[in-house]
C-alpha cells in the first residue's frame, strides 16, 4: 500500500488527503456500500436512467452506483481520484455482472469531459466530501447538458451518521483556522441551492437508510475496517485512545439494538435537478 505522502502526491494537493482517507482498506469499501445500497437504489430510481443515456457517476468508489445505473441500459462513466478503487470497480463490473462501464481517474473539481457531455450526473454520498464544493458544483453543471438531470444523496446534518462523526471528532487534532465547511452542509437544501440552484431546477426528498449489523461490536469492526475516516483515525491513535474510540463507537451503535441485532436509521437528503 502507498504511504500517505506517496498517495497524496498522486492527486491535486487539496484533494490528496480526503482521497487517502476514503481509500484506506479499498477492498472493504464495497462492503460499506452494501450498507447504503437502499439509499443508492432510491437515488437511481429518482434519476430514472434510460437505455442509451450517457451518465457520469462522480466519486464512484468501487462502483456500486455505476453498476446500479448501468443495469438500466445507460452508458456509464465512473470517476474517482483513486486508481486502485477504480481497478476494483472494473473487476466487479466485468466479472460479477459483465456490465460495460468505463472508469477513469479524475479530480472532481477538474473533470476531463466536454461541456454538456452527459445526459445526467449522479453522486451517492461522495460529492459532499469534496475539498472544493463551489468548483466541483460548477463542474457538475458544466458537464451536464441543458435539459439533463442531476441526482445526489447527502447525509443530513444531525443524522445518526453525522453523530458518529461527532464522536470521532473528540479524538481528532484541533481543526485548522478557519475551520473548513462541514460536508454535512450538503444535507441542507439551502446549501444545495447556493451551489447548484443557478444551473438546475432543484427538488428534494428525504430518505432513511437502515444500517444493520449483528451487534454494536460488529459495527465497529465494519467501520474500522471499511469506513475510510474511521480506519484512518483509529490508525493514528495510541492504544489507549483507540480502545476509547472503539468503546464509544460500539456503544453508540448498541443504542439501536433490536431482538435481532442493531438497526440504525441514517437520514439523508436526495436532490434531483433539471439542468436549465
Amino acid at each position: 500500500m502507498q504511504s500517505t505522502e506517496q498517495f497524496i502526491g498522486a492527486t491535486q494537493p487539496h484533494n490528496g488527503r480526503p482521497t487517502w482517507i476514503w481509500s484506506t482498506e479499498r477492498a472493504g469499501r464495497d462492503e460499506f456500500s452494501r450498507g447504503i445500497s437502499d439509499a443508492i437504489e432510491h437515488c437511481v430510481m429518482r434519476l430514472a436512467p434510460r437505455p442509451g443515456e450517457r451518465i457520469l457517476d462522480l466519486a464512484t468508489g468501487t462502483g456500486w452506483t455505476s453498476r446500479a445505473v448501468a443495469r438500466h441500459g445507460a452508458s456509464v462513466i465512473g470517476v474517482d481520484t483513486d486508481p486502485d478503487l477504480l481497478h476494483i470497480a472494473r473487476t466487479k463490473a466485468a466479472s460479477a455482472e459483465r456490465l460495460l462501464i468505463h472508469y477513469r481517474a479524475a479530480e472532481p473539481d477538474d473533470l476531463p469531459f466536454a461541456t454538456g457531455e452527459f445526459d445526467a450526473v449522479v453522486s451517492t454520498f461522495g460529492v459532499m466530501f469534496t475539498s472544493d464544493p463551489e468548483t466541483t458544483a460548477e463542474e457538475l453543471a458544466r458537464v451536464c447538458r441543458k435539459g439533463g438531470r442531476i441526482a445526489l444523496t447527502t447525509w443530513l446534518p444531525g443524522s445518526t451518521l453525522s453523530q458518529v462523526f461527532e464522536v470521532m471528532r473528540r479524538y481528532m487534532p484541533p481543526a485548522s483556522t478557519p475551520e473548513p465547511q462541514s460536508p454535512f452542509d450538503w444535507g441542507r437544501p439551502e446549501r444545495i441551492h447556493e451551489l447548484l440552484g443557478h444551473a438546475f431546477k432543484l427538488r428534494f426528498e428525504k430518505g432513511v437508510s437502515f444500517y444493520r449489523e449483528p451487534s454494536g461490536e460488529a459495527a465497529w469492526d465494519t467501520f474500522s475496517r471499511s469506513h475510510g475516516p474511521t480506519r484512518s483515525l483509529a490508525s493514528s491513535l495510541d492504544s489507549r485512545q483507540r480502545v476509547a474510540l472503539r468503546r464509544e463507537v460500539t456503544a453508540f451503535h448498541a443504542g439501536f439494538t433490536t431482538e435481532l441485532g442493531i438497526c440504525v436509521p441514517r437520514e439523508y437528503l436526495l436532490t434531483v435537478g433539471l439542468r436549465v
